[in-house]
Order: C-alpha cells, then structure tokens, then sequence
C-alpha cells in the first residue's frame, strides 16, 4: 500500500474512532475512569504551585524603616521615650498611611530639641525595614530580601517572569507532546518541575529565586497540558465536560488549602518543600505505567501501529471487554488495523508549524486564544475594585475562589445543554457589560453595587477562561493538539502577566488597561460566533477532521446537524471501495491459516485410494447419469 493510500485509508479510520474502536475496548469503563482519576492528581499539584507565588509576593500590610541611632543627636536618651515616641521621633508621619514606609529623620548633630519645629532631613532606610506578618507567613520573598520602596519593582518582575516560564512552557512542552506522546511528556515535566521546585527551596538570591522559579513555570506547564489533554482524550462525548470541571475543583480545593499551609509553614521555604511534596509522590507514575498509560488515540493518529494494537489489547482487558481478532467483523478490530494502515507503516509526527497550512484549525486557535486572554487579563479589574471595598487579603483571596467554583458549577449545569458555544458566546457579553458598567458608572453607583458588579464580572471571566480551554482541547485535532493548546494557555499567562505590568507602573495606565479589555470583551462577542459547535461530537483526530468542523448557525432548528442543505438530496450509493475488498482478503487468509477455526478443511493425512485417471473417469460417468 502506498504512502498516499495509507494516509487516506488512515483519515476514515480516525474519522470513526468512537464508534469503530471506543466501543470494542470498553468505552468508558472502568480502567478509564480510574486513569482520569489518576490524572486529576497533576492537576491538584500544579495549582499549589502556582497560586503559591501570591503569598511568596505580598507585600505586608504595614512595615517602617528601622530605627537608626546614628541619625539622632548625641543628647538622645532612649530610655526617656516610650516604644510609640521614640518610632514617631525617628520615623516621619504620612496622613493616611500610618508611619513613612522608605524615610527617617536626620537630626542635626547637637540639638537638644526633638520637636517639630527642629529642622529635620528626611533620608531613606539605612537599617532595613521592620514588617508586620504577611498573610500567613512570617517571611517571604519580600521580606527575605527587603524588595520595598526602591526594589519594589522586582516583585512585578518577579511574577511577570514566573508567567514567561509557563508561556514558554505551553509552548514547547505541548508541541513536545505531540512529538514524544503523552506520557513521555508527563514524565519529563513531572521529573524536571521536582526538581526545579526543590532548588527554589534553596534560593540565595532574588535573582537566582527568579530564574528557578521561570524554569520551574514551564515545566509546571508541561505537566498541565499533558494531563489536561490525555484525561479528555480517554473519554467519551457525554463525560469529558465534566471530566474536565472535576479537575477544576481540584485547583479550587488547592487554593482553598493554601493559605492553611501558610499558617502552618510560617517560612517561605517550607511551604515551597510543602508545595513539591505532591510532585514529588507523581514521580511513581514513572513504575507505574497502568496508572497513566499512553493515549490510544494519539497513538493511532500517528501510526504507532504496534503501540496501539497492544495498548488497546490493555484497554480491553482491564474494562472487561475480550478483543480478539476472530472472524466476526464486530470483533475483528485488530485486523482492520492491519489491513489498512499495513504492518509496515512508520509513524508520523506534527507541530504547530503545520497551521499555516490550515484555515479553520488557525482561526479557531486564534479566537479561543483571545477569549482565554480577555478572561485570564480582566479579572484584574473587577480585584481591583474588590480592594476599594476591603484592603483585607483573605477577603478578595476567598471571594476570587468562591466565584472560580462557582463557575466550574455554571458550566458543569449549562454547558452540555446550551452548547460550547453559546455558553462561551454569554460569559463574554456578561464579562464585556459588567467592566463597561464599572468603567463608566464607578463613581456614581454606591459601594454595594460595585462589589456586586465586580464579583458577577469576575464570575463570568473565570467561566470564559476555563470553557476557552475545554474547548480549544475538544476542537483541535489530536496530532497537534498538545501544541495548540498550548498556544491558547499561553496567551492566558500574556493576560496574566498583564497585571504585573500595571503595578510596575504602580497602576499609572490602569484606566488604559481596563479601557482596553473592555472593548476587547465586546470585540471577543463577534469572534465567538465563528466557532463550531463541539458538544455531542467526537475529538476530531486528523488535520483533515480539524478542517471540515463547520459554523452553525445561532439558532438551530435541528441540533443534530451543523447545517441545512436548501434542497433535500438523495444519499449517493455506496460505490465498490477496494480497501475493503483488501480488508476482507486479508482477514480470509487469517481465517484460513488459524488452527482454531472449528470449519477448517482438513488436508487428508493418507493417500487417496483413487489415482488421479481413475478419479477423473469415475467424475465424467456421474456426469453421464445426471445428465441421462
């Protein structure tokens, strides 16, 4: 069989894997469900490690210079001040704020006055900085390496690299994916972000933190997307929206974990040690391979033949099914395998490189990575406004993981009945409205109005942001869906990231930024509306499959179809297909040369009693009789 041909014949395979293969390994049986069970663990470990970086970076609530003894006169006595005198003799005052946070008093060297009307220079801290607790911890990455007042710009730096490592990450470990395969791509992440996350424990300097912590980002991608990606690709239709939102409760009960182990931890480094524990327990995925195998269907997709006859001989095993290769067609899988895609067929690999070649998978790439960059980089917003109502850390902490779960429990009860689409298509126009509210009604709503806004716009951007991801996974083909997934979370880190570029700037162009996201939101209602409709569908497989995913109309008039032909057409007859008739050689001459068979026709072990000559006069007299 030709290269072309077995392309071909390989395409209609794909075309059909949860009806031609799904079923003859169990479906969705057990053995799945306990590999998805397994998969939502990486997701679990991932989200301590990122939403750690919040409580690595806050800035405490209130903290001063210490006070410095050789800027005083040579007549100061401490002993004739209380604790409170002697912090607002040495320590400026700012109306509003409490002590000055970056300024002491320089007295001259022999005054006896210490009152307001001496003349005092204001200088910046010479001694350090004296903190109150952060939120949970006692020291952080602020207050191990005093980054406040002139160094605070490396706290923005900091996170904006943190992102840069995951945006890398997305990237190159998600097309690594789809070289390597999943499970390859797991363990390598799973091993290389062990170990990056031991060495942060282990940081320095600020520097060196930064760098750990970029490269302990990407790998921590890695390990994201190739879970994310073979946990849908072992369900069927009806579970994987679910599927998916369960591994969204398991960052929303991480998030809810945290800020206990901080009070536990006390210490920066031991919540990062606390933090890896659970990367380092995934390593025995390594011997245990049962718990995370490979996917079948990227094995089929690129034509690890060998691979997949014997990792769906697995599949069917552990669910219960019998796969054997006998001479029902039901029951014939593996034959068919053989028979069109050849014993000889060598695999092949794809990267996001081959989306130039492509219309539809590039532009739905495109807009679901807009989607999931308005949704990751608005939330910013509606915080912002949470801080007006309450400075206090916990209370915008909590009400950001409320509105997250909340959101898992919008989709998981609307999206399989309203579509993909739709669902996304309304969390953009709720999102869009609430931040064009807040942007130009502020100052004339009250306060509770405002909240309520904020908390329904970031309701709705986390449930844009996590549908954006579901559905690019469903909509992109499975030989390059590692990498184009990848690209879509990537530009969900650029919306990350962009929060950290306003406080660089200490919130100098904030109304730019929500002006901007605003009127991307509105933009993104448009986008939208040229997406497919994967709900009810099989994963496409091929580029090929990716390509034919057509737009629906808004309104369905029949939601089992995509669209509607204007006159009714007759189903053309299926014409004389010689892979077939290869399929069925091919299965014939194994019926005939298996020993099980129960109709074989035995060759006779003795010599006929007849010559050939005899045989042949005594067949033409028979002849003669029938005829007579």
């Amino acid at each position: 069989m030709s290269r072309g041909a077995s392309v071909t014949a390989s395409s209609r395979l794909q075309m059909d894997f949860e009806t031609k293969v799904f079923p003859h390994i169990g479906g969705y049986g057990r053995y799945n469900r306990i590999v998805v069970v397994f998969s939502w663990f990486p997701n679990f470990a991932v989200m301590l490690n990122l939403f750690s970086d919040v409580f690595y970076t806050l800035i405490p609530e209130s903290y001063h210079c210490k006070p410095d003894p050789q800027l005083l006169p040579s007549t100061f006595l401490l002993s004739n001040f209380s604790r409170q005198g002697y912090l607002n003799l040495t320590i400026p005052w700012v109306n509003g704020s409490g002590l000055s946070h970056c300024e002491l008093f320089k007295y001259p060297p022999n005054t006896s006055d210490f009152s307001e009307n001496v003349p005092r220079m204001r200088v910046s801290c010479t001694k350090g900085w004296e903190y109150s607790h952060a939120a949970g911890l006692h020291s952080n990455f602020v207050t191990e390496w005093n980054l406040v007042c002139s160094d605070y710009w490396k706290i923005p730096v900091q996170h904006i690299c943190f992102m840069t490592g995951w945006i890398l990450g997305y990237v190159f470990l998600g097309t690594l994916c789809d070289w390597i395969g999943r499970r390859r791509g797991f363990l390598l992440s799973i091993s290389l972000s062990s170990l990056s996350g031991v060495a942060v424990c282990l940081s320095s300097s600020p520097v060196v933190f930064l760098l750990l912590r970029l490269s302990q980002g990407a790998m921590l991608a890695g390990v994201f997307v190739s879970s994310y990606i073979a946990r849908l690709e072992l369900c069927d239709p009806p579970h994987r929206l679910m599927v998916a939102m369960v591994s969204g409760f398991f960052a929303i009960f991480a998030e809810l974990l945290l800020p206990g182990m901080a009070v536990l931890c006390r210490d920066w480094p031991v919540l990062q040690a606390v933090s890896t524990l659970p990367l380092l327990l995934l390593l025995s995925y390594w011997c245990c391979a049962s718990v995370f195998p490979e996917s079948p269907r990227w094995l089929l997709a690129t034509l690890h033949i060998p691979q997949v006859k014997k990792s769906l001989q697995e599949f069917s095993t552990r669910n219960g099914v019998c796969l054997q290769d006998e001479i029902y067609p039901g029951e014939s899988l593996l034959t068919d395998i053989d028979s069109v895609y050849g014993e000889d067929s060598k695999p092949r690999y794809y990267s996001v490189l081959e989306l130039r070649r492509t219309r539809v998978i590039w532009k739905n790439c495109l807009i679901l990575s807009f989607t999931l960059f308005i949704g990751t980089g608005i939330q910013y917003c509606f915080t912002r406004n949470l801080h007006r109502y309450s400075t206090n850390f916990y209370f915008s902490y909590f009400l950001r993981v409320i509105t997250g779960a909340l959101a898992c429990i919008f989709i998981c009860l609307s999206v399989n009945h309203f579509g993909r689409r739709g669902m996304l298509l309304l969390s953009a126009i709720i999102t869009g409205l609430s931040s064009l509210l807040l942007l130009a009604l502020t100052q004339y709503l009250k306060g509770g109005l405002v909240l309520v806004l904020s908390v329904v716009g970031l309701l709705f951007s986390q449930a844009l942001a996590l549908l954006s991801v579901f559905f690019a996974c469903e909509v992109m083909p499975t030989v390059v869906r590692g990498g184009c997934l990848g690209l879509v979370l990537a530009s969900g880190c650029v919306g990350m990231a962009a929060s950290s570029l306003m406080e660089l700037q200490n919130n100098g162009g904030y109304f730019l930024h929500q002006v901007i996201f605003a009127s991307f939101a509105v933009l993104s209602v448009l986008c939208i509306m040229l997406l497919p409709e994967s709900k009810r569908k099989p994963l496409p497989d091929s580029l090929k499959e990716g390509e034919s995913q057509r737009r629906p109309p808004l309104f369905l008039s029949r939601p089992d179809r995509d669209n509607l032909p204007l006159l009714r057409t007759r189903t053309p007859l299926q014409e004389y297909n010689p892979d077939n008739y290869s399929r069925l050689v091919s299965a014939t001459r194994k019926m005939l040369t298996k020993d099980t068979v129960p109709y074989r026709i035995a060759v006779p072990t003795q010599a006929p009693l007849l010559s050939d000559s005899e045989a042949q006069e005594q067949e033409n007299e028979t002849r003669k009789e029938c005829v007579s």
